[in-house]
């Protein structure tokens, strides 16, 4: 199954500056920035999967830049996020969570339209997902 967008320049974006922040949290233990990756991941994945839903580009990376900028109030260092976006572990299990969510929805692998059911009650339910969808 193909690679969700996880790696790359949405990541990147999403964490590209950011202060110091104490080692009592984890990145990933962030519900804001883990779940704001997995929607986005999401919005990706149905707009890749279904022909007649697309991304909002230029939503996706504001939506991206604010979760960069919430990490960045929260103190967290450079170093911390560059490890968390480097963990390929940590990009496995978000996809896994990402699939997940989407079976749950109703998506169905290798069944373009059950991405395209998902996508749309998405938009009309106005979610996040949704609103990263056109």
């Amino acid at each position: 199954m193909k690679k969700l967008l996880f790696t790359g320049a949405a990541i990147m974006t999403i964490v590209a500056t950011a202060g110091s922040l104490s080692a009592q949290t984890a990145l990933k233990d962030v519900a804001k920035i883990r779940d704001g990756i997995i929607y986005a991941g999401m919005a990706y994945e149905i707009s890749e999967q279904c022909p007649s839903i697309s991304a909002r580009l230029f939503r996706g990376i504001g939506y991206l830049n604010s979760l960069k900028n919430h990490a960045s109030e929260l103190g967290y260092s450079d170093a911390e996020i560059d490890a968390y976006i480097d963990d390929d572990a940590e990009k496995d299990r978000l996809e896994a969570l990402a699939r997940q969510q989407l079976t749950s929805m109703g998506a169905v692998s290798g069944d373009p339209a059950s991405y395209c059911a998902v996508g749309r009650a998405q938009m009309d339910a106005n979610t996040r997902v949704g609103w990263l969808l056109r």
